[in-house]
């Protein structure tokens, strides 16, 4: 494999706009995410941005911006967009989407992400983590998934069956909370931004549904623990005690 790594950015966000130039420990936050990006070592990054204002700021830190088209309805769309301008000649054949807004991710997470690949069946892989405790389960921000993975050791890579804001599956064993970092294959990226969205991705507000509802194979790795995001105030606030402490 040979993987690039591209962060989707934008200022727009419901509950806390600007987050990405939000102040964490003296640098804002997408800065705090490329840098652990970079550390994990595996290939270039890079972030793509609408705005230029996060572009400038990448720039600043060091980092690489690809500038996008503001109407793009998704992340997905927009790394696919930037990989394009970026790889023409697609040298890349594995992307790594990371989320813009996990500031504390480890770079192990972005090494552990690429094992489901290593099936060759496999087009898309994405992480998991044990649930915690019944508020985790229930809470529906928190995305839960149907996989097979024993929470004593064994394998830790399973084929997810579904997500769900649901804590799924029913009955006694452990629950799966999914860590919304991807790495594609270039080809099932492609597909993936040319199909239309499906009834369940719309009815659970889940973009990878669209994947499995088109017949494509997600394979989960397992993590420790699940990084956190940041999406409100709060969350913000939790990320600056953090990492205002690790700093």
């Amino acid at each position: 494999m040979n993987p690039i790594v591209l962060i989707p950015a934008r200022m727009a966000s419901t509950r806390l706009p600007g987050k990405p130039l939000a102040d964490i420990a003296g640098h804002p936050m997408i800065v705090h995410v490329l840098r652990r990006a970079q550390a994990a070592g595996i290939g270039p990054v890079a972030v793509a941005t609408a705005e230029r204002e996060i572009a400038e700021v990448v720039e600043r830190a060091g980092g690489t911006a690809i500038l996008t088209d503001a109407s793009l309805p998704s992340g997905s769309d927009r790394i696919w967009q930037a990989l394009c301008r970026l790889d023409p000649a697609g040298t890349h054949d594995t992307i790594i989407n990371l989320q813009g807004d996990l500031p504390g991710v480890a770079p192990e997470c972005l090494r552990a992400v690429l094992r489901p690949l290593d099936d060759a069946t496999t087009d898309i892989a994405t992480l998991v983590a044990p649930v915690r405790d019944r508020t985790e389960a229930e809470a529906p921000s928190v995305v839960k998934v149907a996989c097979s993975l024993d929470p004593h050791g064994g394998a830790d890579v399973a084929r997810a069956l579904y997500f769900s804001r649901l804590p799924i599956p029913w009955g006694q064993g452990p629950l799966w909370h999914h860590v919304g970092i991807y790495a594609y294959r270039r080809a099932a990226l492609a597909r993936f931004v040319s199909l239309p969205e499906s009834g369940l991705e719309q009815r659970e507000k889940l973009e990878q549904l669209r994947a499995l509802e088109a017949g494509m194979t997600i394979g989960c790795a397992r993590i420790g623990t699940a990084p956190f995001g940041v999406d409100t105030p709060a969350d913000l606030e939790r990320a600056r005690r953090t990492l205002g402490v690790a700093a």
